[in-house]
C-alpha cells in the first residue's frame, strides 16, 4: 500500500480541530491529535513544525469556511447576519472555535483582515456609508449571529420549553437589529 502524505496531513488536520474545539490551544495535546488522525506523533512536527502551527492550519482552515459559510449579501447586511445565525445553529464547532481563538490568539491574522476589509468595503460601497462604520457593522453583525450559542443555558428563559421557537425569535431579532444597524450608518465623507 503505498504511503498518500496528503491524506496523513488531512487526518491531523482534522484530529486537530476536533481536540482545538474541544480543548483550545492551550489545552489540546498533540498525543491526543496523533491518536485520532491516527497517525505518528512526529507526523504533526513534519507537516506543521509545531502545536502551535497546528493550531494555525486549522484556523486558517476552518476561517476560510467561515468566510464562506453564508452568502454574503453587502447591500442587505441584515440577510447576511440571518444567514450567519443559521450556519453557526447547522454547525456550532465554528463558533467554539473562533471563540478559542479570540481567547488565545486575538490578533486577527492577515486572511482575517483581508476577508473583513474587502467585505466592509462592499459594504461601504452598498450603503455608501463610511468604511470605518462598515467595519463596526460587519464586526456587530458578526457578533450577534454569534450571540445565540454564546448564551450560557441558565441566562436563556427557563420557562421556554420550544428552543425552536426561541431560536426562530433570536434569529428574527439579529436580523432586525442588523437592519437597523445599517439604516443608520454614516455617510462617507469624501
Amino acid at each position: 500500500m503505498a504511503y498518500d502524505s496528503s491524506a496523513t496531513r488531512a487526518r491531523l488536520l482534522e484530529a486537530a480541530h476536533g481536540e482545538f474545539v474541544t480543548h483550545g490551544l492551550a489545552g489540546a495535546r498533540v498525543e491526543r491529535v496523533a491518536k485520532a488522525a491516527p497517525a505518528n506523533k512526529q507526523a504533526i512536527y513534519a507537516y506543521f513544525g509545531s502545536k502551535d502551527d497546528l493550531f494555525d492550519a486549522v484556523l486558517d482552515a476552518r476561517l476560510k469556511i467561515l468566510a464562506d459559510v453564508a452568502p454574503f449579501t453587502p447591500g442587505d447586511l441584515s440577510a447576511y447576519a440571518g444567514a450567519l445565525f443559521d450556519a453557526f445553529i447547522a454547525d456550532p464547532d465554528l463558533i467554539r472555535l473562533t471563540q478559542w481563538k479570540t481567547l488565545e490568539r486575538p490578533e486577527a491574522s492577515p486572511g482575517e483582515l483581508e476577508a473583513h476589509r474587502s467585505k466592509a468595503q462592499a459594504i461601504a460601497d452598498a450603503y455608501g456609508a463610511d468604511l470605518e462604520a462598515a467595519m463596526d457593522a460587519l464586526m456587530i453583525a458578526l457578533s450577534a449571529a454569534q450571540a445565540w450559542l454564546a448564551t450560557p443555558p441558565a441566562i436563556r428563559n427557563p420557562r421556554q420549553a420550544d428552543e425552536t421557537t426561541r431560536r426562530r425569535r433570536h434569529r428574527a431579532a439579529v436580523v432586525a437589529a442588523t437592519a437597523a444597524m445599517a439604516e443608520q450608518l454614516p455617510a462617507a465623507t469624501d
